[in-house]
Order: structure tokens, then sequence, then C-alpha cells
């Protein structure tokens, strides 16, 4: 039997990177998936891969800094599998680079809305809708930076230590419901949020050798302990910041 068979999973972001891979998995392991993103485009590939791979999947457009997208997107993947079981908070932004004093206001608006307001919103309408049926899981993509600072991104810091906290607040107020919720904090992975700092030789090497592997990690690496917190095998992990991240948290 596969890991999820039975089960109804939303990805958020999930037509690239971290969100793609895992809707995939999600997929492969049994769960039919709702697949959200704001790229059209992006999200139906997301979905096309999955049908062709003997998948179950939408596609929901949605843009997860507004409210009512959010509750769209629970909606729209309870009318169309009747349930919720697990959610993948996962859509975020790199963001503007610049100190705090010169951070655009702007930029810290729009980080804040996408990466943790983003986060807010999902789970305050996916909390109810998995409440109906006894409980859920919910997995928040986190970041090393949900744990530490790091210059020039204090707008993404900043959203992703609220994300840990977040995920630690649901573990407490909805524990005892059947709720589980897990943060996970990668370090930096080849992703598109990456992909133009590999052209910057410079940029590059710096960050490798933040990471005492020497190396970034990959997205395959991440998903699968996003699978495992996702499923019933991590049925006591709640409310856990879990880094997998070459390292770097251990200088």
């Amino acid at each position: 039997m596969k890991l999820l068979e039975g089960k109804t999973a939303i990805v958020s972001g999930g037509g690239s990177g971290f969100g793609r891979a895992m809707s995939l998995l999600y997929a492969a392991e049994g769960a039919s998936v709702a697949v959200s993103d704001i790229d059209t485009e992006k999200g139906e590939e997301t979905v096309e891969e999955i049908l062709k791979n003997g998948g179950k999947g939408i596609f929901i457009k949605a843009d997860v800094s507004q409210p009512e997208e959010n509750a769209k997107t629970v909606q729209c993947t309870v009318s169309h599998f009747g349930k919720l079981d697990i959610a993948f908070n996962n859509a975020g932004i790199g963001g503007a680079s610049a100190s705090l004093a010169d951070y655009p206001i702007e930029a810290w608006d729009k980080i804040i809305r996408i990466n943790l307001s983003g986060v807010f919103y999902g789970m305050h309408y996916q909390i109810p809708e998995m409440l109906k049926q006894g409980g859920g899981v919910i997995v928040n993509m986190a970041s090393i930076l949900g744990q530490v600072g790091f210059a020039g991104a204090c707008g993404y810091v900043a959203a992703k230590h609220g994300v840990v906290g977040l995920t630690k607040n649901v573990a407490l107020e909805y524990g005892m419901l059947g709720i589980r919720a897990n943060a996970v904090g990668p370090g930096f992975v080849e992703t598109n949020l990456t992909r133009n700092l590999m052209e910057e030789k410079e940029a590059y090497d710096f960050l490798v050798a933040k990471h005492p592997m020497g190396r970034l990690g990959k997205v395959e690496e991440i998903v699968d302990l996003v699978l495992w917190l996702s499923s019933d095998r991590a049925s006591f992990c709640n409310g856990g910041y879990y880094t997998v991240d070459g390292g770097y948290l251990a200088k």
C-alpha cells in the first residue's frame, strides 16, 4: 500500500521547485493533490505530469498573499476531492536584498504578505476542514533562516522566523484535536531562488562555504522529509522544526 493512499493534499507554490517535486511525490504515494500557484502555466504543467503518471490532481490558480484566495483553494479542494488531509504551505519568494535601513518598504510588505501571512491564511482556512474529519497534517516550508539571521535578507529572515512560530502555535492549539503541524528548514538548495546566484561565482562560492558538506542541497534531498512528516509514520512529530541543511546550523 502506498504511504498516502486515500489522502488529499494541498500544495501551494506547486508549479516549480519544492512545490512541484512535492506534488509529484504526494501523488506517487497515492494522494489526490490540489496544486495551487499564481503561475497558471507552471501549475498546470505539474498537474499534467501527475495525471500522466497515473495520479490524481487538479490545478487552482491562487495568490497566497490574499486571504480569499486561500479560502478558494480549500473550498475547491474539498469540493473536488471531498476532504483535506494534508497541507504543504510552500509558496514563497526570496525578496529584496538590502540592509534593514535601506530595505524598501514595498519589498518588506510583499515578502511578509507572501512568505508569512500566506502561511497564516492557508492554515486559517485549512484547519477548520481538517477538524471536520478529526485531524490532519500541516507542513510549513521555513528555512535555516527561520533560526538565524542573514545579512541583507531581513524580510526573508523575519518571515521564516514567523513561520516557525506559527507552526509551534498550531501544534499547541490543535494537537489535542488531531492536527499535527511541523516546519522544515532547508539550507540553501538549488532552486529558482538560488539559480541566479550560480551565475555569480563569488556569491555562489560564499553560500557553498556556509555548508560544511561543501555544496548546496538538492530538491530531492528535502522532499522525502516532507513526505515522512506528512505521513502516519511521523505520528508523534508535532510542533517541530526539522533542518535539512548540510550542517549549516551546526557551526
